[in-house]
């Protein structure tokens, strides 16, 4: 998981100096940050007796009582453990740190431990806020010199002694009608007990092959804030489902019998639309596997009387399962009705293959991967650079890469920074060989005496059309209950194949770190050869993964590490470069600024025979917005606006026609909100306050690059394309 995913801190105290390189076992005092982790960890597995448990508590004390799990309350009785409370998620709120609980939580430790003076740990921990947020101002550090002041107000919970006699109390998984694999080997690992697990339960895995869509097993229950619908509100337009970055909100359409069905207090509407005659529309909302993140109701334009989504405290919001429970399980998909790929709003009826990732909360690179998943996921083969996508992508025992309804899904494999784009390159050429021999065996079924005259019309129509995707999958579907019938010797080779007839839909994908920088020569190797490949970088221009390093992406005047004083050189322009080779399509694309474009720029892409290459705009945590990534969306639409970020096409195909092939989606940059975009993100700030004379130079130099980088982009859309060159 990324930020705000589980984390286990071992820390040892001493007056004199520690050696121990082993974890703590034998814990003295045990904090637990989260509510939802009493039921999904063993929390206080291996704390001494007469310890000290400290609770993150949405509930008082008798509330608290209510919700501990009988395995918690046997052991605190039992072993004399002294139990403290604390709403440091309240607190966090009312300061202003969102959900950054650490600094009360610190505090809490000293006021009830004594490890040191509790005084002397109050000016220490302060101290060291001015060294470490000292450089992003005032109101940073005050917000933190409260949240160590109010980590005092600790409440202890006295541990009634009955509770030592509660029968049968131990920490237990969940058993349900869950797959044996998640019962017997998901769940232990994400409970943190995988090392207690016998080599035998991965037997027949020893290829490190897992399966798809755990991450739907997992229901962490872990956001303070989740939203809640409001039906005489909502326009259904789908907006929020397009832009959660976690997929933990969507649209259902009911018929008849799926309304008969529903559960009597889930609100429905009159769904929109004559595809959807006598249907009813609801949008669901996860919230068990939210995050919290606030980007749906930002994003929701309402109608005259508010907004349809409303961000509520989880607690009270339990009973809404239920609804996200029968929408999943009992109503079918209704994206067979409508075309997902003409809007963004039918794109939301198309099932996400990429839900529940360990993304932080609010990431802006998620999105555009569920995007892609809802309109190929079916046939999707995905070559993963290292980085954040890998991360949040593929750490077991966790897969958001699913399965549809008829068992059909992405393909998913990581690879390094160096060699990724060649990895996805060798996965092509792997297939295009495959199809080849299945080629070959359709060709020889055309004279076979066994094979039906359907059959051997169905050989030639695929013959005609292999590379027509949409036309394969209507192949498909008739030809493979055909070959599974027949008993020809080729009949049974095209069925050990079969999972070739339909076009696979490869993607590339990495940060731009890969792509920028460690793997780009992998890259141009790539679109240089021609074949025909889909590659998407998410931008956040930094090294966000492995700990905000400056990547050729970088703008002027960024800091990250290695450029402390601000990167004094201007950004590397990827899709500029890309242009040059004039068969390679190429999109920026940022999905708050235009979510039309951002879709019909991945659907362009993906239809173009040859290499493509779409940049997408992806703000991060490490951008240290000052309005927070509920506000992600947002950011990308002011960072259009100012000019900071521009939208483009490069489509060769219009070439052939006779047209421009450059396309500048971006409006004329209002440029006066330039200069304050920049001093809304840590990255840029940061750099003000610690060089201000430098910062002034560097900002105004970033602003110049930008109108140098748009100045450009209007010349070349502007450009007569056709004309012939006169000596």
């Amino acid at each position: 998981k990324k930020s705000g995913g589980f984390t286990c801190s071992h820390l040892r105290f001493g007056d004199a100096p520690i050696r121990s390189t082993y974890l703590v076992n034998t814990p003295d005092f045990v904090a637990c940050h989260v509510a939802a982790y009493l039921r999904l960890y063993d929390v206080t597995r291996g704390l001494k007796k007469n310890g000290t448990f400290l609770l993150n508590s949405p509930w008082d004390a008798e509330e608290t009582k209510k919700h501990l799990p009988d395995n918690v309350k046997a052991y605190l009785a039992k072993n004399n453990i002294s139990f403290y409370i604390i709403n440091a998620t309240k607190i966090a709120h009312g300061i202003g740190l969102g959900n950054r609980t650490n600094t009360i939580l610190q505090s809490a430790f000293f006021k009830i431990t004594g490890v040191i003076p509790y005084d002397l740990a109050v000016e220490q921990m302060k101290k060291f806020i001015v060294k470490s947020y000292g450089k992003k101002g005032e109101k940073v550090v005050n917000m933190n010199y409260a949240a160590v002041d109010q980590g005092g107000e600790v409440v202890k919970v006295e541990v009634p002694a009955e509770w030592a006699s509660l029968e049968g109390a131990q920490f237990e998984l969940p058993k349900d009608d869950a797959p044996a694999f998640i019962q017997d080997v998901v769940r232990p690992i994400n409970a943190q007990i995988g090392d207690d697990l016998p080599v035998s339960v991965f037997k027949g895995r020893e290829d490190g092959t897992w399966d798809q869509g755990t991450a739907t097993f997992e229901k962490r229950g872990v956001a303070a804030l989740v939203p809640v619908w409001k039906p005489e509100n909502c326009i259904q337009c789908n907006q929020c489902a397009y832009v959660c970055p976690h997929a933990a909100i969507r649209p259902f359409v009911l018929d008849e019998a799926e309304q008969a069905g529903a559960p009597a207090d889930m609100a429905q509407l009159k769904a929109t639309g004559k595809q959807f005659a006598g249907m009813t529309f609801r949008m669901q909302v996860n919230v068990l596997d939210c995050l919290g993140c606030g980007n749906c109701p930002d994003i929701c334009p309402g109608n005259k009387n508010g907004k349809a989504l409303e961000m509520v405290p989880f607690l009270g919001q339990e009973e809404e399962q239920k609804n996200w429970d029968y929408c999943v399980e009992s109503v079918k998909s209704k994206q067979h009705l409508v075309d997902v790929k003409s809007n963004v709003k039918n794109s939301q009826f198309a099932t996400p293959l990429f839900e529940f990732s360990g993304a932080c909360s609010g990431c802006g690179e998620t999105p555009y991967v569920k995007l892609i998943s809802q309109l190929f996921g079916d046939r999707q083969m995905i070559a993963n650079a290292t980085g954040c996508t890998s991360i949040y992508s593929g750490s077991a025992p966790s897969t958001p890469y699913t399965k549809n309804e008829k068992g059909h899904g992405p393909a998913w494999a990581n690879s390094l920074f160096e060699d990724n784009a060649e990895f996805g390159l060798g996965m092509v050429v792997a297939v295009n060989k495959m199809r080849d021999r299945l080629a070959g065996l359709m060709e020889k079924g055309l004279a076979c005496d066994c094979c039906s005259e359907e059959m051997k019309a169905l050989f030639v129509e695929w013959l005609n059309n292999r590379e027509n995707a949409d036309a394969t999958v209507a192949i498909a579907e008739k030809l493979v209950p055909m070959v599974e019938a027949c008993t020809c010797d080729i009949c049974k080779d095209i069925n050990d194949m079969k999972q070739y007839i339909i076009k696979k839909s490869q993607w590339i994908i990495g940060g731009d770190g890969w792509a920028y920088d460690i793997g780009f020569g992998g890259l141009d190797h790539v679109i240089a050869s021609g074949a025909n490949v889909n590659i998407l970088v998410v931008d956040t221009e930094i090294y966000s993964n492995t700990g905000g390093q400056a990547s050729k992406s970088t703008p002027v005047g960024a800091v990250a590490k290695f450029a402390a004083a601000g990167k004094r050189i201007r950004k590397k322009d990827l899709g500029l470069i890309a242009t040059t080779y004039g068969y390679v399509y190429v999109a920026q694309i940022g999905m708050g600024a235009n979510q039309a474009q951002t879709l019909k720029a991945i659907r362009e892409a993906e239809a173009y025979d040859g290499p493509s290459l779409i940049i997408a705009y992806s703000p991060c945590i490490s951008h240290y917005m000052a309005s927070g990534m509920g506000k992600a969306q947002e950011e990308i639409s002011k960072a259009v606006e100012c000019g900071y970020w521009h939208l483009w096409r490069y489509n060769p195909a219009l070439e052939s026609e006779g047209q421009n092939p450059f396309q500048l989606d971006s409006k004329e940059p209002q440029w006066d909100k330039f200069q304050d975009f920049l001093k809304k993100e840590g990255r840029y700030t940061s750099l003000a306050k610690q060089f201000p004379e430098q910062a002034e130079e560097l900002f105004h130099a970033a602003q110049d690059n930008a109108q140098w980088r748009y100045n450009t982009y209007k010349r070349l859309a502007a450009a007569s394309w056709g004309a012939e060159v006169k000596e």
